[in-house]
């Protein structure tokens, strides 16, 4: 089983393929729960070999001459964690057993309704000496935080050797999932970036996923989704097939790091009080499906609902937005990420990047068309990949080696896939270009020439921050970092401790600087304005009454999102101290909305 009880309410959410690689080693033996990516698995063996050094523990590498080397890289790497994260709890309780100061230290990074600060109060109001008492009480009551994993459900791509092509299950994703579910973690696989029928079928051969009779899961399911109709429609389809969703990570559409998947409109208000009010018919329709698969299956069958965990993130600041959305829609706790990217003791960044994070204002940060999924990128100016891309652009030599292939998706030129970033791909398409350039306005021609240039490395970018903090050699081409925060890190300007951080989600520091900042929702509403300003306003006249109908229906969404909020913030206690401010952006930005023209684009 997973922690049965959580020491903390905010979990470290998955950022980038590096920034919490190592995250559990650093911060689980305080009960902080935290998510390593498993896409990459040269970083994840090469991060292997840093630890077992560390540590001191044996290390064979695993080469890509083995069979299933992607696998059994993520298995090691995920069992040499658990190995060193348990040994630091242990020795973490012994401490915090002996030393009353650790014991003070500690009590004060607890949340204050935790029935653990209370209890550990107790020992020292009572000036307990005992310390077999006081270790006692702490293996009862002091859990790990949990090693969860994320797997990007789209980056499964295809695997060949000697040009054949290998049997699904040796796909990206598919390996990497193989390679979660023989660890020796009893944790979760987080799934983001949509739904993958195919990998989510894959699921039924490991025992792992499913549910003794008391409901006990060894190996969880969570999935990030961006609403309640996708939750429903992925959870019954997984349900169908036995497999139980253990929690819906509800995450802001805009308001967030890494990708940016946009809703409809819907913002996240009015998406928390659906789940909120939804929960049980959530439960009751996943439980009769789930019923029915295990009986088929003959497996062991749950008497009850198996516990369902609703949880959110994306865009949160500060310690009473927190509050607020842990008892308005009875969350079970809330995501903080890029905030983390300015904590040395949490997350895997170089010093460079950290210092350029905390610098960062409003306008730095930006959606980028850099990814080669072609979704937008959070991205921040003036990161070290911008200055070498633009190097080779300059001198002719646009797009990157691609040494990992982790993002070679596109069939267009080679049926083993190719990444929009490559040199290879981008050859072929500025090639092609030149040959139309006569039929093109200069303006038009370098248009089309960033749209092919602009994409990064991503799988270089995201990784480099990690081996330059760990003092770790980088062959090949030269890529800088690439870094992905939500443009919430515009507001904390500084390098953080993590008793720090810790202290200001719970309300007993304050690490912002700035009293300018707008509530969370009323950042994510201007995100969304914002967004649906811009695909109007660059509209070109192709588009389909298809396109206006969204388009409606989007600004729609966004007035319905607006009236809600205006209920909201005159019936709940919080944010008294600034609801007239509140009130006022939500009517300035309806105003907004009503603004934007919609209907007459047809005509013109």
């Amino acid at each position: 089983m997973s922690n049965l009880k959580s020491t903390h309410t905010f979990h470290i959410p998955v950022m980038g393929l590096a920034y919490t690689i190592d995250s559990p080693i650093r911060v689980a033996q305080y009960g902080i729960a935290s998510v390593i990516s498993i896409t990459d698995d040269e970083l994840i063996e090469k991060m292997r070999a840093f630890y077992s050094q560390k540590f001191s523990l044996p290390y064979q590498e695993i080469t890509q001459k083995f069979h299933d080397y992607r696998a059994e890289r993520i298995t090691h790497y995920l069992n040499l964690v658990d190995t060193i994260v348990k040994d630091k709890f242990e020795n973490f309780k012994t401490e915090l057993a002996e030393s009353k100061t650790a014991l003070e230290n500690f009590i004060k990074v607890l949340p204050s309704s935790s029935e653990l600060r209370q209890g550990l109060q107790n020992f020292l109001e009572e000036g307990s000496t005992l310390k077999e008492t006081i270790k006692n009480y702490l293996e009862e009551n002091l859990f790990p935080g949990d090693i969860d994993v994320n797997i990007m459900t789209k980056v499964d791509k295809d695997n060949f050797k000697d040009k054949e092509q290998l049997p699904t299950e040796f796909n990206d994703a598919h390996a990497s999932l193989r390679g979660f579910a023989k660890s020796n973690l009893n944790s979760s696989v987080v799934l983001s970036a949509g739904m993958n029928p195919r990998l989510y079928s894959y699921f039924e051969n490991f025992s792992d996923f499913y549910p003794d009779q008391e409901g006990n899961l060894k190996k969880k399911i969570i999935l990030k989704v961006s609403d309640y109709r996708s939750a429903l429609i992925q959870g019954n389809f997984l349900a169908k097939k036995g497999l139980w969703v253990s929690e819906y990570r509800i995450e802001s559409g805009l308001n967030c790091g890494g990708h940016a998947f946009a809703t409809e409109g819907f913002l996240m208000g009015p998406i928390l009080e659906e789940f909120k009010s939804k929960k049980e018919q959530l439960i009751q329709s996943a439980h009769d499906l789930l019923v029915k698969a295990l009986t088929l299956k003959e497996r062991p069958i749950p008497a009850q609902p198996i516990e369902l965990k609703i949880t959110a993130q994306g865009g949160v600041g500060t310690a009473e937005e927190h509050d607020f959305l842990l008892k308005h829609y009875n969350l079970d706790s809330i995501g903080w990420g890029s905030p983390f990217l300015l904590v040395p003791e949490a997350t895997a960044v170089d010093q460079e990047t950290r210092d350029l994070l905390a610098k960062s204002k409003e306008c730095d940060f930006y959606l980028s068309n850099i990814s080669p999924l072609g979704v937008p990128f959070n991205s921040v100016k003036g990161s070290s990949n911008d200055y070498w891309k633009q190097k080779r652009i300059n001198e002719n030599k646009a797009g990157s080696s691609c040494p990992k292939r982790l993002l070679a998706l596109s069939k267009e030129i080679d049926e083993e896939g190719t990444c929009t970033a490559s040199k290879k791909y981008q050859d072929v398409k500025l090639e092609e270009l030149e040959k139309n350039k006569p039929n093109l306005s200069a303006t038009e021609y370098q248009i089309q020439k960033d749209k092919i240039t602009e994409k990064a490395c991503l799988c270089v970018g995201l990784v480099n921050a990690a081996y330059m903090e760990n003092g770790i050699e980088i062959k090949g081409q030269q890529q800088g970092v690439i870094i992905c925060p939500g443009p919430n890190l515009a507001y904390f300007d500084k390098e953080v401790s993590l008793a720090n951080m810790v202290q200001h989600i719970y309300g007993k520091t304050n690490v912002l600087s700035t009293e300018n900042r707008s509530n969370v929702f009323i950042n994510e509403l201007k995100m969304y304005v914002d967004y649906l300003k811009n695909e109007v306003t660059t509209y070109t006249g192709e588009g389909s009454s298809n396109q206006i109908k969204k388009w409606n229906a989007f600004k729609n969404n966004l007035l319905e999102g607006v009236a809600y909020y205006e209920s909201l913030f005159s019936e709940t206690p919080f944010f008294r101290k600034n609801n007239e401010t509140i009130l006022g952006q939500l009517l300035h930005y309806k105003n907004t909305i009503i603004a934007i023209e919609i209907n007459n684009l047809m005509l013109a």
